[in-house]
């Protein structure tokens, strides 16, 4: 099968930008000015988490219904009898294949992984998808992710996002048979869940996104629409399908409509 992959469609850069060159002295004293502001912006980071920590909490109904692998579960049941929770909740288009899911979604749920550090500070980490679980656990199957995964029944929707909307990552505190939540983040908060982002910024030419701040010539190849070029998808799938597809996978996720590249 050809698939972008194979052909190292992320390789070669068409430019010619480069930063300018000087000798390592100079280069190390631009560096040694950066790094006064990396470090500042690392200690904001910390006395943002230290205001975070002491924010007020609501409670939730700890009985509200999820769907797992052994059927309906109740929220409480999901921390696995660790004393935190984090839940992240990606969109589901309901009798859709799988190329056609959230790129974006799809992108922050590849990088999750690990969990055992997490274990390890009582927290458990969990998936609260939208739409029928015969359908998403599918994509999950198919993707080859390892982390719990549950979706939100229709009925348990408006308590658990409560006027807010799918793609949200929160977290939870249980106290005793008490469930509350204690914050919630979206959009770019999100990339706390995507190391992939953290390195491309070290790197001379970013995110390549078309939204950063990059000197003339500097490629930016990538866009935040969903047309493409898309930041999370190419030739029509998320990025990180085409892979699975190679190891020959099976994108059928049980509904109606075929994939055109499965």
């Amino acid at each position: 099968m050809n698939t972008p992959d194979q052909h190292n469609f992320a390789r070669g850069l068409d430019t010619s930008a480069l930063p300018a060159v000087v000798d390592r002295a100079t280069w190390q004293a631009e560096l040694d000015t950066l790094r006064v502001r990396e470090k500042a912006h690392t200690r904001e980071g910390d006395a943002i988490a230290a205001v975070r920590r002491r924010l007020p909490m609501v409670e939730v109904d700890p009985s509200i219904q999820l769907v797992g692998p052994h059927g309906p579960i109740p929220l409480l049941s999901v921390f696995e009898g660790r004393r935190l929770l984090i839940a992240y909740f990606p969109m589901w288009h309901t009798g859709q294949p799988a190329s056609a899911q959230c790129e974006g979604c799809t992108f922050s749920t590849t990088h999750i992984n690990e969990l055992s550090y997490l274990h390890s500070r009582d927290v458990t980490y969990a998936t609260f998808c939208e739409g029928p679980y015969e359908e998403s656990s599918r994509y999950h199957d198919f993707m080859g992710w390892t982390a719990p995964w549950y979706s939100v029944p229709q009925d348990s929707v408006d308590q658990l996002i409560a006027d807010r909307h799918f793609g949200i990552l929160v977290s939870y505190l249980r106290d005793g048979d008490q469930v509350f939540e204690t914050y919630w983040t979206t959009g770019r908060g999100n990339e706390v869940m995507a190391p992939s982002y953290g390195l491309l910024d070290l790197t001379v030419y970013g995110r390549q996104e078309t939204w950063e701040d990059s000197p003339a010539g500097w490629p930016q190849r990538w866009g935040e629409n969903t047309s493409e070029p898309n930041a999370f998808r190419i030739s029509g799938r998320p990025i990180s399908q085409w892979s699975r597809l190679a190891a020959g996978r099976s994108d059928d996720l049980g509904t109606k409509t075929t994939a055109p590249n499965g």
